[in-house]
């Protein structure tokens, strides 16, 4: 599969992948002899990964040390696992702040429905309850 029909498949730009691959995040594309990336549906996986774990605000540094950490073999598995888990535990903080201000903006949204008083209090509002 082309890098074109890549981009298009997983919504990113024919840049991002060409990045992704440039920095190892995507090891190992064969060329065919024109020089064109011809990418696998294990290529797909990795971009597929690595485009997920963005999304959820995963920072590069730690998927090239993943990716990396992955390609020496199955003896890094617990570093991977340590990556992961920190990762994950910093989705989960995020989440957190993201609920709290939800809830915030829930109870700002409900004074100004009919029947409150709107009234922003001098920016009481503002503090966290």
């Amino acid at each position: 599969m082309q890098i074109a029909e890549v981009a298009k498949r997983y919504g990113i730009t024919v840049d991002t992948i060409r990045y992704y691959e440039r920095i190892g995040l995507v090891p190992h594309v064969t060329r065919l002899p024109n020089g064109i990336r011809d990418f696998t549906e294990y290529d797909c996986g990795w971009v597929e990964f690595i485009r997920c774990m963005r999304e959820s605000g995963v920072q590069i540094e730690a998927l090239v040390e993943y990716v990396a950490l992955f390609q020496e073999g199955e003896h890094t598995a617990a570093a991977r696992l340590e990556i992961l888990e920190e990762q994950r535990a910093k989705l989960v903080a995020k989440l957190d702040e993201m609920q709290a201000t939800a809830k915030r903006l829930d109870a700002k949204i409900a004074s100004y429905r009919p029947g409150s008083k709107c009234s922003d209090g001098g920016g009481e509002w503002l503090r966290k309850e």
